[in-house]
């Protein structure tokens, strides 16, 4: 099993692998043969659906000496984040669904406890694994078994808090738990080699393990001063060989760096730490991301997240675009404003090149920062900027932004303090499913006072909103917007200040207005065409542009004028369309007999799917917004239309 001159066998052995109980089963030198061809799969099952590729090709071996060594299902792998798991799911039961991956009805792409009895813990969010795993292992306690519990974190996953939250108890806690650092990108010791592979064999083995105790115990009869000298001398002589004394003052016993693609050194070491009877440890392990495909290799992101793609040549497919993205349109925009405001700084969390913040960091990298996987961090760390009269501007993903609630509230809204926060993928996002669906925002943000709330409903609003964004100095705001395409608008040679608080009315019509909030602005305008081809009457469009504050007079006009007002948003219950019920029911016109339908997100975490197909299962697609219209006219007026 040497991984300079593989022996490999005639048979296909992938093919004769459902669960990890047949790759037990066969001998150590085969497993090189088993990997080469789990990393072929790899290539082949995402170059036809998309997905992420350089992680799962970084931990290929790992994965394979991880389901070789431990008895898996019983002992538990936790998988952070999620992403790197298309060959785990390969060896568990999944390899004959793998290429419905990220389809609707199909295999999730991250783990999911309802997909598999091999997901103990799903996660699409990073840095959760150690938490989560002490949790198992503290229950395994308590409930008298005797299973592993692995953890398997990225090194980025370590730039967020709360992964020190866990390793920081487990250390307190002593329980048995193995935590593999999976270090992919960046150096946290000295480079791997041979000596370093060699030591971490030796210290993870029974040998020194039993004289590390007798040393411990010997010292624990000296004074407290030699006690701790000794100690000191054992994590220092291993400080300085392979860098694991922050570990060690967390209470880890640490082991590595070792070579996650040498599976020579991975056996060995991984069945020392399993039959260890204390813990916790921590085994460091150096992978390459996109480790086995060239083009993976050779790309700047080695092919983190991809579509689809020759496996041959790595060519990417691309279409082009009709519209420039919502994404695109922010970072030109705020590039604009920062060329005569050098007031202006953006802030992201390991997201520059999906915020669009990479270009605003090309162009002015002194005013951008990149604070890693640490959303909490982010929000207070522009809390303070702006304390100093600085213009920050945060960009995170709606679903990102959850993790940060506590400091939204408490270190901007209670202080009020102008933070601009610009969250991209509101809404549906398709095939990540709901872990990144951006449906919770426009609820968490609008019950918090001093907030302002816009949405945007095309391109161009997106660029009035950062605008006004920039020069509203007055409170915290925020601006949402979807993923992908715009929607080809014309756009102007620079965005517009709006007045805080008011919309837009689209087109004017009677009967039903139809005020839509973000990014349905355009099958709302599609639903009017269809409520004149059905019953012969135009309806109202609205643009809201904010939820908070409401335009308490636009909503006044139409209500006096119309015998029905729906609302459209793509967020959760709980939102805009909740808003606009409380006021329209608190100023009489409800009793008045003025009937009220708000459309939102179903109250169900949605599966994932295409956008378009998510968008038809939540009854938010043009067609189901002009049939929900015209319902509540019927019930109102005795009138038969046809239905919608």
């Amino acid at each position: 099993m040497s991984d300079t001159e593989p022996k490999y066998l005639d048979t296909p052995l992938l093919d004769t692998i459902y669960r990890p109980a047949d790759l037990r089963k066969l001998p150590p030198e085969s497993l090189r043969q088993v990997a080469d061809e789990l990393r072929a799969e790899l290539i082949d099952t995402v170059s036809s659906t998309g997905g992420h590729l350089g992680a799962g090709l970084g931990v290929t071996e790992l994965t394979v000496a991880l389901h070789y060594v431990f008895q898996t299902p019983e002992d538990r792998i936790v998988w952070d984040v999620g992403h790197q798991t298309y060959p785990h799911k390969i060896l568990t039961e999944r390899r004959d669904r793998i290429r419905t991956l990220r389809k609707g009805g199909g295999l999730s792409g991250f783990t999911k406890r309802s997909e598999s009895v091999y997901d103990p813990f799903g996660a699409a969010h990073s840095s959760t694994s150690v938490s989560a795993g002490l949790g198992m292992a503290a229950a395994r306690d308590l409930l008298d078994a005797h299973n592993n519990v692995v953890c398997v974190i990225g090194d980025g996953a370590m730039s967020a808090g709360m992964a020190f939250e866990g390793l920081n108890n487990a250390g307190a806690l002593k329980k048995k738990l193995i935590v593999i650092l999976n270090d992919n990108e960046m150096s946290i010791a000295p480079p791997v080699g041979a000596m370093s592979a060699y030591l971490a064999k030796l210290w993870s083995g029974e040998r020194w393990q039993s004289f590390r105790e007798r040393v411990k115990k010997t010292a624990r009869g000296l004074s407290e001063g030699l006690e701790r000298a000794a100690k000191r001398a054992e994590e220092y002589a291993k400080g300085m060989a392979v860098g694991g004394t922050l570990f060690e003052e967390l209470g880890f016993q640490y082991y590595g760096p070792v070579d996650g693609h040498d599976l020579d050194s991975l056996l060995p070491v991984l069945q020392n730490l399993r039959d260890m009877k204390k813990g916790p440890v921590l085994l460091h392990v150096v992978t390459q991301k996109g480790k086995g495909f060239a083009p993976a290799e050779r790309a700047a992101d080695k092919y983190h997240g991809v579509g689809k793609f020759n496996p041959h040549t790595g060519e990417k497919q691309v279409s082009v675009p009709k519209a420039p993205d919502y994404t695109s349109v922010f970072a030109k925009t705020l590039i604009q404003l920062a060329e005569k405001d050098p007031k202006i700084l953006a802030v992201t969390a390991a997201m520059p090149d999906g915020t669009g913040l990479d270009k605003f960091g090309a162009r002015f990298p002194e005013r951008m920062f990149d604070v890693g996987i640490a959303e909490q961090h982010a929000v207070t760390f522009a809390a303070g900027a702006a304390t100093e009269g600085l213009i920050p501007f945060v960009a995170i993903y709606s679903t990102f932004l959850q993790r940060a609630y506590d400091q939204i509230v408490h270190d901007v809204a209670i202080q009020n303090l102008p933070v601009r926060f610009m969250i991209d993928r509101a809404g549906l996002v398709g095939a990540d499913g709901a872990t990144h669906a951006g449906s919770f925002d426009i609820a968490y943000l609008s019950c918090l006072p001093n907030f302002v709330v816009m949405a945007a409903g095309n391109e161009a609003d997106l660029m009035d909103m950062v605008a006004t964004a920039h020069a509203h100095n007055d409170s915290p705001c925020a601006v949402r917007y979807p993923r992908g395409e715009g929607t080809g608008c014309a756009l102007p040679a620079e965005g517009k200040i709006l007045p805080i608080g008011k919309g837009e009315i689209i087109e004017r019509g009677s009967r039903v207005a139809l005020v839509s909030f973000g990014g349905r602005l355009k099958e709302t305008q599609a639903a009017a065409r269809l409520i004149e081809k059905q019953a012969g009457f135009s309806p109202f469009v609205v643009n809201a542009k904010f939820a908070k504050p409401l335009d308490t007079a636009l909503l006044s006009e139409l209500a006096a004028g119309c015998e029905a007002i729906v609302t459209i948003e793509e967020g959760s219950s709980g939102g805009f369309g909740a808003a606009v019920l409380t006021y329209l029911n608190d100023e009489g016109f409800l009793s008045a007999g003025l009937r009220v339908k708000t459309l939102t997100l179903p109250d169900i975490f949605q599966d994932h799917d295409t956008p378009d197909a998510m968008y038809r299962e939540a009854g938010l697609s043009a067609d189901q917004i002009a049939a929900g219209a015209l319902s509540i006219v019927k019930v109102k007026t005795g009138e038969v239309f046809e239905a919608a």
